[in-house]
Protein backbone atom coordinates (compact mmCIF):
# COMPACT_ATOMS: atom_id res chain seq x y z
CA UNK A 1 0.00 0.00 0.00
CA UNK A 2 0.64 3.84 -0.10
CA UNK A 3 1.54 5.49 3.36
CA UNK A 4 2.90 9.22 4.58
CA UNK A 5 6.06 8.19 6.45
CA UNK A 6 7.74 9.97 8.64
CA UNK A 7 11.33 9.88 6.97
CA UNK A 8 13.40 11.57 10.19
CA UNK A 9 12.06 13.70 12.62
CA UNK A 10 11.91 17.52 11.56
CA UNK A 11 9.88 20.08 9.56
CA UNK A 12 6.37 19.03 7.28
CA UNK A 13 9.39 18.16 4.49
CA UNK A 14 10.18 14.99 6.25
CA UNK A 15 6.22 13.69 5.29
CA UNK A 16 6.86 11.26 2.25
CA UNK A 17 4.14 9.07 0.22
CA UNK A 18 5.91 5.44 0.11
CA UNK A 19 5.28 2.36 -0.28
CA UNK A 20 4.75 0.72 2.89
CA UNK A 21 3.41 -3.16 3.85
CA UNK A 22 -0.34 -3.18 3.98
CA UNK A 23 -1.42 -3.93 7.57
CA UNK A 24 -2.29 -7.93 8.42
CA UNK A 25 -4.93 -8.48 10.65
CA UNK A 26 -6.33 -10.97 13.34
CA UNK A 27 -8.72 -11.58 16.36
CA UNK A 28 -11.56 -9.06 16.04
CA UNK A 29 -9.26 -6.95 14.40
CA UNK A 30 -11.13 -5.09 10.82
CA UNK A 31 -9.09 -3.54 7.58
CA UNK A 32 -10.49 -0.18 6.96
CA UNK A 33 -9.55 1.25 3.31
CA UNK A 34 -9.28 4.46 4.24
CA UNK A 35 -10.93 7.47 2.57
CA UNK A 36 -9.85 10.27 4.86
CA UNK A 37 -7.60 10.76 7.98
CA UNK A 38 -8.01 13.62 10.18
CA UNK A 39 -5.12 15.47 11.54
CA UNK A 40 -4.44 16.77 15.09
CA UNK A 41 -1.76 19.01 17.01
CA UNK A 42 -0.47 15.20 18.50
CA UNK A 43 0.97 14.15 14.72
CA UNK A 44 3.05 17.42 14.90
CA UNK A 45 4.34 16.68 17.91
CA UNK A 46 5.10 12.98 16.79
CA UNK A 47 6.38 14.23 13.30
CA UNK A 48 8.92 16.13 15.51
CA UNK A 49 10.00 13.34 17.52
CA UNK A 50 8.40 14.59 20.76
CA UNK A 51 5.41 12.31 20.84
CA UNK A 52 6.88 8.55 20.78
CA UNK A 53 4.29 6.49 19.62
CA UNK A 54 2.82 4.14 22.01
CA UNK A 55 3.70 0.30 22.02
CA UNK A 56 1.69 -1.63 19.06
CA UNK A 57 1.58 1.71 16.97
CA UNK A 58 3.37 2.23 13.76
CA UNK A 59 6.38 4.50 14.64
CA UNK A 60 6.55 6.45 11.22
CA UNK A 61 3.06 6.40 10.42
CA UNK A 62 1.04 9.27 11.86
CA UNK A 63 -2.77 9.60 11.82
CA UNK A 64 -5.13 9.37 14.87
CA UNK A 65 -8.20 8.91 13.19
CA UNK A 66 -9.57 7.85 9.71
CA UNK A 67 -13.14 7.06 7.97
CA UNK A 68 -13.44 4.90 5.22
CA UNK A 69 -14.72 1.54 4.44
CA UNK A 70 -14.30 -1.76 6.04
CA UNK A 71 -12.56 -4.29 3.33
CA UNK A 72 -11.81 -7.79 5.67
CA UNK A 73 -12.80 -8.67 9.13
CA UNK A 74 -11.00 -11.05 11.58
CA UNK A 75 -12.79 -14.00 12.73
CA UNK A 76 -13.75 -12.28 16.20
CA UNK A 77 -15.05 -9.60 14.46
CA UNK A 78 -19.48 -9.43 15.13
CA UNK A 79 -19.99 -6.27 15.00
CA UNK A 80 -19.19 -5.22 11.41
CA UNK A 81 -19.23 -6.63 8.33
CA UNK A 82 -17.30 -6.03 4.77
CA UNK A 83 -18.87 -3.06 3.10
CA UNK A 84 -19.64 -1.53 6.33
CA UNK A 85 -18.97 2.31 6.49
CA UNK A 86 -16.97 3.21 9.51
CA UNK A 87 -15.08 6.23 11.55
CA UNK A 88 -12.62 5.11 13.87
CA UNK A 89 -10.24 6.36 17.00
CA UNK A 90 -6.25 4.83 16.12
CA UNK A 91 -3.14 4.58 17.90
CA UNK A 92 -1.68 5.73 14.83
CA UNK A 93 -1.37 4.83 11.04
CA UNK A 94 -4.15 6.50 9.72
CA UNK A 95 -2.19 8.50 7.11
CA UNK A 96 -2.15 5.55 4.31
CA UNK A 97 -4.70 3.28 2.43
CA UNK A 98 -5.33 0.69 4.54
CA UNK A 99 -5.56 0.69 8.47
CA UNK A 100 -6.42 -1.91 10.76
CA UNK A 101 -8.06 -1.55 14.11
CA UNK A 102 -10.06 -3.61 16.60
CA UNK A 103 -14.07 -3.76 16.27
CA UNK A 104 -14.53 -1.70 19.27
CA UNK A 105 -12.85 1.47 18.36
CA UNK A 106 -14.82 1.93 15.14
CA UNK A 107 -18.03 3.59 14.66
CA UNK A 108 -20.89 3.37 12.05
CA UNK A 109 -20.74 6.67 9.53
CA UNK A 110 -24.08 8.27 10.09
CA UNK A 111 -25.72 8.62 6.72
CA UNK A 112 -26.10 12.60 6.42
CA UNK A 113 -21.79 12.47 6.78
CA UNK A 114 -19.20 12.73 4.31
CA UNK A 115 -15.81 10.59 5.10
CA UNK A 116 -14.17 13.74 5.46
CA UNK A 117 -16.70 15.09 7.91
CA UNK A 118 -16.63 11.75 9.75
CA UNK A 119 -13.07 11.22 9.86
CA UNK A 120 -12.60 14.77 11.61
CA UNK A 121 -14.48 13.24 14.46
CA UNK A 122 -13.58 10.10 17.12
CA UNK A 123 -9.99 12.23 18.25
CA UNK A 124 -12.05 15.07 19.44
CA UNK A 125 -15.53 13.64 20.40
CA UNK A 126 -13.89 11.01 22.37
CA UNK A 127 -11.56 13.04 24.33
CA UNK A 128 -14.13 15.47 24.96
CA UNK A 129 -17.11 13.16 26.17
CA UNK A 130 -13.95 11.49 28.33
CA UNK A 131 -12.92 14.83 29.80
CA UNK A 132 -15.97 16.84 30.11
CA UNK A 133 -18.90 14.44 30.28
CA UNK A 134 -17.52 11.75 32.25
CA UNK A 135 -14.12 12.80 34.19
CA UNK A 136 -15.56 16.79 35.27
CA UNK A 137 -19.42 15.39 34.92
CA UNK A 138 -20.79 18.87 33.23
CA UNK A 139 -24.02 19.13 34.03
CA UNK A 140 -27.11 20.89 32.52
CA UNK A 141 -26.90 24.55 33.80
CA UNK A 142 -23.64 24.78 34.50
CA UNK A 143 -20.58 26.77 32.87
CA UNK A 144 -18.03 25.89 30.72
CA UNK A 145 -14.68 27.62 30.08
CA UNK A 146 -12.99 26.11 26.87
CA UNK A 147 -9.32 27.29 26.79
CA UNK A 148 -8.60 27.15 22.56
CA UNK A 149 -12.14 27.15 21.08
CA UNK A 150 -11.44 27.25 17.92
CA UNK A 151 -9.66 23.91 17.65
CA UNK A 152 -10.93 20.28 16.97
CA UNK A 153 -11.41 20.36 20.58
CA UNK A 154 -13.08 23.36 20.94
CA UNK A 155 -15.49 23.34 18.38
CA UNK A 156 -16.23 20.07 19.42
CA UNK A 157 -16.47 21.25 23.30
CA UNK A 158 -18.75 23.87 22.36
CA UNK A 159 -21.24 22.13 20.57
CA UNK A 160 -21.64 19.29 22.71
CA UNK A 161 -22.08 21.57 26.03
CA UNK A 162 -24.29 23.79 24.22
CA UNK A 163 -26.54 20.70 22.78
CA UNK A 164 -26.87 19.38 26.40
CA UNK A 165 -27.49 22.66 27.95
CA UNK A 166 -24.63 24.19 29.40
CA UNK A 167 -22.89 28.17 28.72
CA UNK A 168 -19.60 28.24 27.15
CA UNK A 169 -17.16 30.47 27.11
CA UNK A 170 -14.63 30.06 25.40
CA UNK A 171 -10.56 32.07 24.50
CA UNK A 172 -9.46 32.56 21.65
CA UNK A 173 -6.92 34.62 19.84
CA UNK A 174 -8.77 36.75 17.54
CA UNK A 175 -12.19 38.14 16.68
CA UNK A 176 -12.91 36.39 14.16
CA UNK A 177 -12.22 32.95 15.60
CA UNK A 178 -14.33 34.16 18.45
CA UNK A 179 -17.24 35.22 15.95
CA UNK A 180 -17.11 31.55 14.61
CA UNK A 181 -17.27 30.22 18.17
CA UNK A 182 -20.43 31.90 18.82
CA UNK A 183 -21.71 30.88 15.61
CA UNK A 184 -21.32 26.97 16.56
CA UNK A 185 -23.22 27.78 20.39
CA UNK A 186 -20.50 29.20 22.01
CA UNK A 187 -22.37 32.00 24.82
CA UNK A 188 -19.17 34.28 24.67
CA UNK A 189 -15.43 34.55 23.82
CA UNK A 190 -12.50 35.87 25.40
CA UNK A 191 -9.58 37.48 23.44
CA UNK A 192 -6.59 36.55 25.19
CA UNK A 193 -4.38 38.43 23.29
CA UNK A 194 -6.48 41.73 24.09
CA UNK A 195 -7.87 40.59 27.46
CA UNK A 196 -7.70 38.54 30.73
CA UNK A 197 -9.75 35.66 31.25
CA UNK A 198 -9.31 35.85 34.69
CA UNK A 199 -10.61 39.35 35.39
CA UNK A 200 -13.70 38.83 32.41
CA UNK A 201 -14.64 35.80 34.17
CA UNK A 202 -13.88 36.63 38.28
CA UNK A 203 -17.13 37.98 39.17
CA UNK A 204 -19.60 34.84 37.86
CA UNK A 205 -16.96 32.46 37.97
CA UNK A 206 -17.17 29.37 35.81
CA UNK A 207 -18.05 25.31 36.88
CA UNK A 208 -15.85 23.42 34.63
CA UNK A 209 -12.87 24.46 32.59
CA UNK A 210 -11.23 22.61 30.24
CA UNK A 211 -7.09 23.11 29.35
CA UNK A 212 -4.99 22.99 26.85
CA UNK A 213 -2.67 25.31 27.54
CA UNK A 214 -1.56 24.74 31.40
CA UNK A 215 1.51 26.57 32.77
CA UNK A 216 0.44 29.94 34.42
CA UNK A 217 -2.91 29.47 33.16
CA UNK A 218 -3.27 26.87 36.03
CA UNK A 219 -3.35 29.85 38.52
CA UNK A 220 -6.00 31.55 36.86
CA UNK A 221 -8.34 28.42 36.31
CA UNK A 222 -8.49 28.04 40.47
CA UNK A 223 -9.49 31.88 41.03
CA UNK A 224 -11.94 31.52 38.70
CA UNK A 225 -13.47 28.27 39.16
CA UNK A 226 -16.76 28.21 41.57
CA UNK A 227 -16.71 26.06 44.93
CA UNK A 228 -17.06 22.66 43.86
CA UNK A 229 -15.38 23.60 40.33
CA UNK A 230 -13.60 21.32 37.95
CA UNK A 231 -10.58 21.70 36.33
CA UNK A 232 -9.52 19.20 33.34
CA UNK A 233 -6.08 19.44 31.60
CA UNK A 234 -5.55 17.57 28.34
CA UNK A 235 -2.41 19.16 27.36
CA UNK A 236 0.12 21.34 28.34
CA UNK A 237 1.60 23.51 25.56
CA UNK A 238 2.67 26.11 28.18
CA UNK A 239 4.63 24.14 30.40
CA UNK A 240 3.57 21.48 32.94
CA UNK A 241 5.01 22.31 35.86
CA UNK A 242 3.83 25.38 37.56
CA UNK A 243 2.59 26.99 41.34
CA UNK A 244 -0.40 25.69 42.98
CA UNK A 245 -1.75 27.72 45.50
CA UNK A 246 -3.69 24.42 47.47
CA UNK A 247 -5.35 26.38 50.14
CA UNK A 248 -7.96 27.66 47.70
CA UNK A 249 -8.43 24.16 46.30
CA UNK A 250 -8.95 22.81 49.69
CA UNK A 251 -11.68 26.23 50.46
CA UNK A 252 -13.42 25.65 47.05
CA UNK A 253 -13.29 22.19 47.42
CA UNK A 254 -11.99 22.10 43.72
CA UNK A 255 -11.07 19.15 41.53
CA UNK A 256 -7.81 19.09 39.62
CA UNK A 257 -7.47 16.29 36.86
CA UNK A 258 -6.28 15.53 33.74
CA UNK A 259 -6.18 12.63 31.41
CA UNK A 260 -4.60 11.55 27.95
CA UNK A 261 -6.53 9.17 25.53
CA UNK A 262 -3.62 7.53 23.18
CA UNK A 263 -2.04 5.29 25.08
CA UNK A 264 -5.27 3.65 26.93
CA UNK A 265 -6.56 0.37 27.17
CA UNK A 266 -8.67 -1.16 24.68
CA UNK A 267 -11.19 -1.98 27.31
CA UNK A 268 -11.46 1.61 28.29
CA UNK A 269 -11.83 2.96 24.57
CA UNK A 270 -14.50 0.21 23.87
CA UNK A 271 -16.31 1.24 26.63
CA UNK A 272 -15.90 5.01 24.99
CA UNK A 273 -16.91 3.99 21.93
CA UNK A 274 -20.33 3.13 23.62
CA UNK A 275 -20.91 6.00 25.41
CA UNK A 276 -20.51 8.42 22.48
CA UNK A 277 -22.68 5.96 19.72
CA UNK A 278 -25.34 6.35 22.54
CA UNK A 279 -25.00 10.09 23.20
CA UNK A 280 -23.53 11.94 20.75
CA UNK A 281 -24.43 9.94 17.57
CA UNK A 282 -27.88 11.30 18.10
CA UNK A 283 -26.77 14.54 18.41
CA UNK A 284 -24.99 14.09 14.61
CA UNK A 285 -27.67 12.44 13.06
CA UNK A 286 -30.65 15.16 14.56
CA UNK A 287 -28.11 18.08 13.12
CA UNK A 288 -27.73 19.21 16.39
CA UNK A 289 -23.26 18.67 16.34
CA UNK A 290 -22.38 19.56 13.04
CA UNK A 291 -18.60 18.46 11.73
CA UNK A 292 -16.35 21.50 10.85
CA UNK A 293 -14.30 20.92 8.06
CA UNK A 294 -11.40 23.86 7.52
CA UNK A 295 -10.01 22.58 4.55
CA UNK A 296 -8.95 19.07 2.55
CA UNK A 297 -5.91 17.96 1.07
CA UNK A 298 -4.70 14.80 -1.29
CA UNK A 299 -2.44 12.25 0.77
CA UNK A 300 -0.05 13.77 -1.52
CA UNK A 301 -0.22 16.91 0.21
CA UNK A 302 0.76 15.81 3.60
CA UNK A 303 2.86 18.34 4.09
CA UNK A 304 1.50 21.40 3.48
CA UNK A 305 -1.68 20.40 5.74
CA UNK A 306 0.82 20.10 7.83
CA UNK A 307 2.00 23.55 7.59
CA UNK A 308 -1.19 24.75 7.94
CA UNK A 309 -2.00 23.37 10.86
CA UNK A 310 1.00 24.41 12.52
CA UNK A 311 -0.13 28.25 11.72
CA UNK A 312 -3.06 27.93 13.82
CA UNK A 313 -5.10 30.26 11.55
CA UNK A 314 -7.90 27.98 11.31
CA UNK A 315 -11.01 27.18 12.57
CA UNK A 316 -12.29 23.22 12.47
CA UNK A 317 -9.92 20.13 11.95
CA UNK A 318 -8.06 19.86 8.53
CA UNK A 319 -8.48 16.44 6.49
CA UNK A 320 -6.49 14.27 4.28
CA UNK A 321 -8.88 12.69 1.55
CA UNK A 322 -7.65 9.87 -0.82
Amino acid sequence: MKAIVITRHGGPEVLKLQDYPKPEIHGDQVLIEVKAAGLNRSDVFQREGNYPAPEGAPADILGLEVAGVIVQCGPDVVDFIVGDKVCALLAGGGYAEYVSVRQGQCLPIPSNLTYEEAASLPETIYTVWSNVFQRTALQPGESLLIHGGNSGIGITGIQLAHALGSRVTVTVGTEEKGQKCLELGADAYINYKTQDFEKELQEEGVDVILDMIGGDYLRKNVNILNPEGRLVHINAVDGSKTNLDISKVMTKRLTITGSTLRSRAYDFKKQLTAEVKKHVWPLIKSGQFKPVVFQTFSFSEAAEAHRLLEKNTHTGKIILVR
